[in-house]
């Protein structure tokens, strides 16, 4: 990531006296984890395998060529595929050779006791062909696309939402019982309480991301824009159309990707971090990295932006592009410090970590409970983490 990386000290799970998982991790063929620019996925799979690592657990990541964990690393491909992010060739044939890693293992004595899936769909609707229970992270929303697919596939593994408000959008005939939030290390971003002039829009340039709309909300506050993103293909006409002829290099600029120390100085001297969202966002790690660094943030309230967003703590959510531009004038009642510390309390990669172990316990003994004479590796019982109840908030 080329930012600092301190290493991670959480406690292994010997001092528990909870045996260690053999745990398998699918990461997306696209791009290689840690990702080097904008991949949420990435690094979200980066930090997971780096705490489990550092809780006595044996990791192997499955992930894109150029990868680099502190979890055994394979790539099933030959290369990346960065510029074909969706195809169903190249995460079919990832997920296909994964698979045949994780039975050669159990052939040879060393089965994984659990997968965990984050690569899309490919392995949810195989999930029951590999002996190991699947747990699979639900990292997008449900959509009129994907909802019949779920349906059809979600029975096949433990479903895992990254926000109580993604799991309660679940569909009919769907089951998501667990909500584990995705992790950030909050001590590897930079603290930052005076902040510069300028709002900040971090994202891919998507219609329902709404670069368009910060733009127009910095022009009603007469505030400095900056832009940061890929445009990724099929959003070529939405960005030439709509945010394209407002980059004047004055009041609104656009960097591109940005990854490692650029980022985080780039989040930790914005005034605000706007998210103008206009569908159900499952999560948004941008917002928690903003106040990690003590950026506030105003968002619309839609999605877990209501949930990572505390009105008028860490941030201010407002209804539309006006009240957005009226909300830049209240940031000065926005403590830094308090923007952190809400991070903490909330999304550390301790609580990722402790609430993932819990769920791969539970799946591992239903697998058992289901197939007696499928054991996998040796897990006890009667081991119980904390968990994470889901909630109506």
């Amino acid at each position: 990531m080329g930012a600092s990386r301190l290493p991670l000290r959480l406690l292994p799970v010997h001092i528990g006296r909870i045996d260690p998982l053999r745990i398998a991790v699918l990461a997306p063929p696209w791009i290689p984890v840690p990702p080097p620019g904008y991949g949420g996925i990435e690094a979200v799979v980066d930090l997971l395998c780096e705490a489990l690592v550092a809780r006595g657990h044996e990791v192997t990541l499955f992930a894109a060529p150029g990868s680099r964990s502190t979890a055994r690393v394979i790539s099933p491909l030959k290369d990346a595929h960065p510029d074909e992010i969706g195809s169903s060739l190249c995460e079919s044939d990832h997920v296909a050779c994964a698979f045949e890693e994780i039975d050669l293992a159990a052939e040879r004595g060393r089965a994984f006791d659990v997968v965990h899936d984050h690569s899309g769909f490919a392995a949810l609707a195989m999930a029951d062909r590999v002996a190991a229970p699947v747990v699979h992270t639900l990292h997008g929303a449900f959509v009129e696309g994907t909802v019949p697919f779920y349906q059809r596939h979600g029975h096949k593994a433990r479903l895992v939402a990254i926000s109580r408000s993604q799991a309660l959008s679940a569909p009919p005939g769907v089951r998501v019982v667990d909500v584990v939030p995705n992790p950030i290390v909050v001590d590897r971003w930079p603290l930052r309480v005076k902040k510069q002039d300028y709002l900040l829009w971090v994202g891919r340039m998507d219609l329902v991301k709404g670069p368009d709309r910060a733009i127009e909300a910095a022009r009603l506050a007469g505030r400095t824009l900056v832009l940061a993103g890929p445009v990724q293909p099929g959003q070529e006409q939405y960005y030439r159309a709509l945010v394209e002829p407002h980059i004047d290099g004055r009041t609104v600029h656009y960097i591109g990707e940005v990854g490692g120390t650029a980022k985080q100085e780039l989040f930790a001297n914005a005034a605000a971090l706007l998210m103008p969202v206009r569908w159900r966002e499952p999560f948004g790690m941008v917002m928690v990295e903003a106040l990690a660094c003590g950026t506030p943030v105003i968002a619309f309230p839609e999605g877990a932006a209501a949930e990572i967003v505390i009105d008028g703590e860490n941030g201010i959510l407002v209804a539309d592009v006006t009240e957005m531009a009226h909300a830049v004038e209240r940031l000065g009642s926005i403590d830094p410090e308090r923007c952190r510390a809400s991070v903490v309390d909330r999304y550390d990669v301790s609580i990722a970590a402790t609430g993932y172990e819990r769920v791969y316990r539970e799946a591992i003994n239903a697998e058992r409970k289901r197939h007696p004479s499928r054991a996998t590796g040796n897990v006890p019982v009667s081991v119980r983490l904390p968990a994470l109840p889901l909630t109506a908030s």
